[in-house]
This record gives C-alpha cells, structure tokens and sequence, in this order.
C-alpha cells in the first residue's frame, strides 16, 4: 500500500534533494523502521542505530504527555529510491518545489520499509509510549543508494559536541516549566551562581567564570558544588522549608552575600589572588568553606546570620588557614603544602572535615 504525503523538495545541489513532510507519529513506524546496530550471521557490523535509552525515552514522554507539549525540530529519515515525489504545478517561491511524496507502507516487523530513522528513535520512542492519542510532527528525509550513505549522515547528525556545561548552567535559570529531570536540580544552584556572579553587591560579581565571562577565576561548577551541598541538608535548605518563594529567594541570596563579604573580609589580601596563587577562591577552598557556612549556620538557628556573624566565626579559624603559604596542618603526622591541595573530592573532603573539626573545637573553647 502507497501512502500519500504533502511535501516540499529543497534540492540542496544537483545530486541531492531533501524532503519534509508532517505525519503523525504515532504512525511513523507504519513506513519506517529502525537499523539497529549489530552483527549478522557471518560477523559483520550491520545497521548504526544505538539502543533506546529508557530513561530519556521516559523524561520526552511525561513531557509530551504534559499541557501544550511541542517537539519542531523534525525526525530524519534515510529514504530508498522506491519513494517518488511528484510536484505540482502551482508555482512556489525560492527554491523549494511542492508536491506529493509516495512511500510504501510497511506490511508486518519484518518489512524494514522504504525508509528508515536515522535521527530522532528516542523521541519516536516516547511518542509511541506516550499516552496521547495522536502527536502530528515533521520529518525530514533524503534519498540514500546504501547503508554506508545513511551510517554518515548518521554520524554527522551524532556526533556534533554537545553544549558545554557552563551555557547550559546559564541557560538553566531562565526556563520555567519542562526542563529534564538531570538539570531540574541544577536549576535553582545555577540561578544563584547567576545571582551572586551578576548582582553588583554580591561580593563575588564578575568573579565566575561561565560562557558569557569567561574571565572570572572561580569555576561555575565548584560553585553550584558548593550550593548543592547547602541545598541538599544546610542552612539553604532550611531557608527552602518556610516562607514563599520569592522570601526564600530574598532570604537565600542575602546569606550567601553575607557569607562571602566575611570571607573577603577576613582574607582581604588573598581575595585578590587567582587560584593559582591561591586555595580560597579555588574549588577545593569554595566547596569546603561552603561546609563550614552550613556548620556556622546551625550554630545561630535563632536568627539567620550576616557578615557580622560570619566574619566572628571566621575569625576563629583564621589561624589555622594556609590558604596561600605554608603547610596545613591536618595531623601531627600528616602536613600539606598549600598548592598540593586539589579541586579533587578527596582533597575537597580532607579540607572540610579540618575546617570544621578546627570550628567545632574553637566553638566548644568559647
């Protein structure tokens, strides 16, 4: 059986023309099938398509599943030459050509078809789970002679280096609604992290470095470290349990500005330094510290603290600190220089216990 679409024809140079159709996807298994990677009986590597991936299949279908779900960007397929299209001759601008695309229908799973998906099975995947009657989309396909020609354009649609980390950090906080469950606990750190890099009292304006400063000194990641841990069982979290939301905002951003104003004030000179020439702003000295403004926090439950506070607790520690000269002290029979100390978790790890075992004791002095 033929199956009929509306299609425009773009022929991107003499030898090669692309198509795009709408169809619903829900019936796009019904011409097309999946290639999957393999090795037949003799050995050899056939098809190119990966697995499913279930739990990205699972996070596009509850999103489609969702109010008002939308997918643009269209599925491609690998075309045989059984597939015709004939245009009409209604008269287009540019270089498109409308018309009728002709492809035969599947009959049975053991029928690959007259094409084939080589980008877009995860989504198919979900559409075809998701629990929605209909989702019409677009496909795009191409005419390809061989497997080895739909293996390349496979690769070329594959293999594109992701987005980085840091733009995906500051792209986090502007969106509100659908965003994958990986990065839907990345939201709120990555919305501080933008607060305290872009609010001008914030004591560490400018100082992150992310896709739109990369200037900045202070690795966004050690930061969002830093706050997750806060978020997770620290004084943000307890902020999070009472309020509004736009008061635990306020209230959030406040304690971190307070907290890092007495930092810098207690180590006015080494703030300047680079993490090069310093471990304060450095991963290892954020995510720690991070710790010890937890640790600090619980002592004053009472009222939540400001700089006063902070810079008074921290005073304590001080002496003990070798940020950017000497060695620290971690036990009698074990002393680090200040430039062995590394943004690894070990070390991170080995940094924070000292810190907060040295607070701990100050406190229990005082």
């Amino acid at each position: 059986m033929i199956l009929e679409f509306p299609a425009l024809a773009l022929a991107q140079n003499e030898k090669k023309t692309i198509y795009a159709f709408a169809i619903d996807g829900k019936r796009l298994p019904d011409i097309a099938s999946i290639a999957r990677a393999g090795r037949d009986s003799e050995g050899q590597f056939v098809g190119y398509q990966r697995p499913e991936v279930k739990k990205h299949i699972g996070e596009i279908r509850r999103y489609l599943e969702s109010d008002f779900p939308m997918m643009p960007n269209a599925i491609v397929l690998a075309l045989d030459t059984s597939v015709t299209f004939t245009a009409t001759q209604v008269p287009t601008e540019g270089p498109t050509k409308t018309g009728v695309l002709r492809i035969r229908r599947r009959e049975g799973s053991n029928d690959l078809g007259a094409a084939s998906v080589v980008d877009g099975q995860q989504r198919l995947a979900a559409i075809r789970e998701a629990g929605v009657a209909s989702f019409p989309m677009f496909a795009i396909g191409f005419t390809a002679n061989s497997e080895e020609e739909q293996r390349e354009q496979f690769l070329l649609v594959n293999s594109a280096k992701p987005l980085p980390r840091a733009l995906i950090h500051e792209l986090l906080p502007g969106v509100t609604s659908n965003v994958p469950s990986h990065l839907q606990k990345r939201q709120l750190p990555a919305r501080l992290v933008n607060a305290l890099n872009v609010y001008p009292a914030s004591p560490l304006h400018s100082q992150i470095s992310t896709s739109t400063n990369p200037g900045g000194n202070l690795k966004d990641n050690s930061v969002l470290r830093f706050l997750e841990n806060s978020l997770s069982d620290g004084v943000l979290y307890r902020i999070g349990q009472q309020g509004t939301p736009e008061q635990q905002w306020r209230l959030m951003v406040d304690v971190l500005v307070a907290f890092w104003n007495a930092v810098k004030m207690t180590w006015p000179d080494i703030w300047r330094l680079s993490p090069r020439k310093s471990r304060l702003l450095h991963g290892a000295g954020v995510v720690s510290l991070g710790f010890l403004m937890d640790a600090m926090s619980d002592r004053r439950r009472e009222v939540w603290p400001d700089s006063a506070y902070f810079a008074q607790e921290l005073a304590k520690i001080k002496p003990y600190c070798r940020w950017n000269e000497g060695f620290w002290e971690f036990s009698p029979d074990h002393h680090r220089h200040w430039n062995d100390i590394q943004n690894t978790p070990k070390d991170v790890q080995l940094l924070a216990n000292y810190l907060n075992r040295i607070y701990l004791r100050t406190w229990n002095k005082a």
